[in-house]
């Protein structure tokens, strides 16, 4: 019970930080001109933004569904499809909750091995989705090279002028790494230690083995290429629904006729900054970070900001919302046709 009552807290507490993060975005702004911003909006894009985010997912899923194939050969696409629009939706409502319930739909589907047990064991689903979350991160890494060394003064405007050349702000930064990778060695260490021993220490080894086990899957993959391949295609819908609300805004903003493909990875990549927050959904951060870069970086008045943040972001949580109530229907409805 009492773990019950904390994780409502938990929860409780970044949904209030999350009404909190759109109060704060939103109270200042005329909503004349927010609704007069979208009635000028073009919406042919923002239907191209959203089957670009769809896409994005089916993308998502056969890249995973790759990494799961050398753990269970027997894997299918559709059920692998499910188990990401579920994830998605999950962490709507609770936040990071989906990684694991995207590996629990996949093992629920994985059929069982000569021991009796499904191929695809829940901790080596687990290390699959560290596996592609590391290319992802990969990704973003590679993209902030690229924008810092095109873009810089956009990132010192945003950071208000010197907040990333703060020497003292590198230092924390460091040492809070640095914390951390000592905390998880010597965590690591420990587990190693008491392996073979009776409890907690055997089974948690054991879920670090299924992990790495999970995160193999990449080197034992027969078209490296591909997977990669499709990374970079998943990072380019992304892109495109990024340019596309740029499209659907500008033609009623002329503070945005300017706006290009560069400036939409950039707001793109400030975007991807708010899934750092553990707010559900994203709700509030995301509108936040994007509609106060807009300001800070281009001049853009703040609530034509939050247009574009609005549209971006509410527009994929529909499409999120729609693929995985399909998807969590179909699951539910193969399970009570298979029980």
């Amino acid at each position: 019970m009492n773990g019950r009552v904390s994780n409502i807290f938990k929860y409780s507490l970044w949904a209030l930080v999350a009404a909190a993060l759109l109060y704060f975005s939103f109270r200042k702004v005329a909503w004349a001109d927010l609704k007069s911003g979208l009635a000028q909006c073009r919406w042919s894009y923002v239907a191209l933004a959203m089957a670009a985010g769809a896409l994005s997912q089916y993308v998502r899923a056969i890249r995973w569904r790759m990494l799961i194939l050398p753990v269970d050969g027997g894997m299918d696409r559709i059920s692998v499809f499910n188990a990401t629009n579920i994830c998605l939706i999950s962490n709507l409502v609770v936040p990071r909750s989906g990684e694991f319930v995207r590996c629990g739909y996949v093992t629920a589907n994985s059929a069982p091995g000569p021991d009796g047990h499904r191929k695809a064991s829940y901790d080596k689903v687990l290390g699959t989705v560290v596996a592609e979350r590391a290319w992802d991160i990969a990704m973003v890494a590679l993209i902030a090279v690229v924008l810092v060394s095109l873009m810089w003064g956009q990132f010192k405007t945003l950071a208000g002028g010197g907040m990333l050349g703060s020497s003292d702000a590198w230092k924390k930064l460091i040492i809070i790494a640095l914390v951390g990778l000592a905390v998880l060695a010597a965590l690591f260490f420990l587990l190693w230690k008491f392996r073979a021993g009776p409890g907690l220490p055997s089974k948690a080894w054991n879920v670090v083995l299924g992990i790495w086990d999970g995160l193999k899957s990449f080197l034992k993959l027969e078209k490296g290429w591909l997977f990669i391949v499709l990374t970079v295609i998943v990072w380019g819908l992304y892109l495109l629904e990024s340019c596309g609300i740029i499209w659907a805004v500008r033609g009623g903003a002329p503070e945005m006729s300017s706006l290009g493909v560069g400036d939409a990875l950039f707001l793109m990549f400030v975007g991807t900054l708010s899934s750092f927050i553990p707010v559900p959904g994203g709700f509030g951060a995301f509108h936040t970070l994007v509609a106060g870069a807009l300001s800070a970086v281009y001049g853009v008045p703040f609530a034509l900001g939050l247009v574009f943040a609005t549209l971006s972001h509410e527009s994929q949580t529909l499409v999120q919302i729609l693929l995985g109530g399909i998807s969590f229907i179909w699951e539910s409805v193969k399970k009570r046709k298979g029980s």
